[in-house]
């Protein structure tokens, strides 16, 4: 099972960002403006993602104890974040921009 600090942990580890005090990401042209962010309320983690009009949707939204680490250490299972269209795509561009960041000292 997974809690709180392990998805924060693992979602950290993975291209996410803290923005208003959710783990999120971002669009590359945008990157301080969350798209995506995992909430992680007091029995349950959820996934939402912005709508173009600015409207934030409920994409999973699973308990604690239904989310479990992948043993291959990809993205936690449970919670579906595999069959999100273009969530490995927007965190891998998360996760290489951060690297970029680092070799470069911006960002």
């Amino acid at each position: 099972m997974m809690d709180k600090d392990a998805l924060t942990a693992w979602a950290l580890a993975n291209g996410w960002t803290m923005i208003a005090g959710n783990p999120s990401l971002t669009k590359p042209s945008s990157p301080k403006e969350a798209i995506v962010r995992m909430l992680l309320k007091a029995t349950v983690v959820t996934i939402e993602a912005k709508k173009p009009a600015g409207k934030w949707e409920k994409l999973a939204s699973e308990p604690y104890g239904k989310v479990e680490p992948d043993p291959e250490g990809g993205p936690p299972q449970g919670l579906g974040l595999g069959n999100i269209p273009s969530l490995t795509m927007l965190m891998q561009e998360n996760r290489d921009r951060q690297v970029f960041a680092r070799m470069t000292g911006k960002g």
